[in-house]
């Protein structure tokens, strides 16, 4: 009999117990690896989630918010700011790219949100929508492709917004053209006159029944049309509705003199010049700047510190499948002290005897960090719609990194350093001790 055939019988000998061992470190890898995976999907999809837009106008509040409702569609926005902030933030030099943003309405939970089509030219460049044409009048919208798939929606269907970011809406017509149209992400618009829905801020005054019913026929009034559906860009956007800037005034029938918006994305020149705008923003009336990346950052390492509890309890699940692969060899050494005896009287070396013993804990190791790995990857597919929908952070399931070989190495030397006490147990002692042991 070989020495792997060996190992292998002695492992189906007592499978209940290897299996179990097995599982507890295919549980551990499993974890190690979906905390790593969607801890590279944060950073990275906050990375990605403001595109080239460094600084963004709002009302005066948390930075924090701010940039969360604006680039990740997250919360409720933080207030309204006037619609004169666009043109003195178009008027500085220091800008070479700005864009205002209504926001306050959803439709099923995803948000509504009022911006210049030029904005995807901006950000995404010359990219084609997956199906028919961006919005040109009031009333039109191109929805995410997330929120395309998860409603079933198709150019052509029409449906009505409800006020804020949780209630829910209606969908009222199905597809009535061909969606087949490409056409790039940007349009011919100009940027139209600047405002939002007034009352999408932050402030929640008591409403009565009357107010209600007035916000809610509003909104039932107004219809929406799908023109198109924007391809799969892999940020938050996937998950919003864009429309012309001045749906929200639509809605709510309001007048120039009473417009306002909900923020401005602003894309500066220069570095330095971001630093000149923000100056002179931050010297207005109920007004402020942010920098996009600062806030960004201060969410990661937010996320970063709660972080640590998660890898306080993934220390504790490596400890446990430690334990259980000492456990298991630890019984294999009562169960098998006479065979192996029997093997030294018969001519094994104690090195086989050590061989035998190191390399079943390496054989469970390394099955269960197999079926672990692909455990982790698995799990990560299934939750990835979760946390976008959530979060608008997109896991790969399928990326593989630096920290699979950390993971393996990591597994396999854990799996080792278990097996090796057992083992020089049994080196230690002599063959006739052994036997008659």
């Amino acid at each position: 009999m070989s020495f792997f055939h060996f190992i292998i019988r002695n492992i189906l000998h007592r499978k209940f117990l290897s299996l179990l061992t097995m599982l507890s470190v295919t549980a551990t890898v499993a974890f190690v690896l979906l905390l790593s995976l969607s801890r590279a999907s944060v950073e990275q999809g906050a990375q990605k989630g403001y595109g080239p837009f460094d600084v963004v106008v709002g009302a005066q509040g948390s930075q924090t918010q701010l940039v969360l409702n604006t680039f990740y569609h997250i919360g409720a926005p933080v207030g309204n700011i006037p619609a004169h902030t666009m043109e003195a933030v178009l008027e500085d030099s220091n800008v070479d790219k700005a864009y205002a943003m209504t926001t306050g309405d959803n439709y099923n939970g995803f948000p509504i949100v009022g911006i210049d089509p030029q904005y995807f030219l901006t950000r995404y460049g010359d990219q084609k929508l997956k199906n028919g044409s961006l919005y040109r009048s009031t009333g039109e919208v191109v929805v995410g492709a997330y929120v395309a798939r998860t409603l079933g929606l198709q150019v052509g269907d029409t449906f009505t917004g409800a006020h804020g970011l949780v209630e829910g809406a209606h969908h009222t017509g199905e597809a009535g053209e061909d969606g087949n149209k490409e056409a790039s992400l940007h349009g011919d618009e100009e940027l139209d006159e600047l405002g939002t829905d007034a009352g999408h801020g932050d402030e929640r005054p008591e409403v009565h029944p009357a107010e209600h019913d007035e916000h809610h026929d509003e909104h039932e009034s107004f219809t929406y049309t799908i023109t198109g559906i924007l391809p799969d860009l892999h940020t938050p956007d996937d998950r919003a509705v864009f429309t012309t800037l001045d749906y929200a005034w639509a809605v709510h029938g309001e007048t120039s003199g009473d417009r306002e918006i909900t923020a401005i994305l602003v894309k500066p020149a220069t570095l330095l010049g971001a630093h000149g705008l923000k100056t002179k923003l931050d010297e207005m009336n109920q007004v402020q700047a942010v920098y996009t990346s600062k806030a960004v950052a201060d969410v990661v390492n937010l996320v970063d510190r709660g972080s640590e509890i998660i890898e306080f309890v993934t220390l504790l699940c490596v400890i446990l499948a430690a334990v259980s692969i000492l456990l298991s060899l630890v019984a294999a050494v009562n169960e098998r002290t006479k065979d192996v005896g029997l093997l030294r009287l018969l001519g094994k070396s104690k090195g086989y005897v050590l061989m035998t013993l190191v390399g079943e804990g390496f054989l469970v190791t390394v099955a269960g960090l197999l079926l672990g790995i692909v455990a982790g990857h698995v799990t990560a597919y299934f939750l990835k719609d979760a946390l976008f929908s959530y979060a608008g952070i997109q896991i790969d399931p399928f990326q593989w990194s630096g920290d699979h070989l950390y993971i393996a190495f990591g597994a396999v030397a854990i799996g080792l350093l278990a097996a090796l006490g057992p083992a020089l147990r049994l080196y230690r002692m002599d063959s006739l001790s052994l036997f008659k042991a």
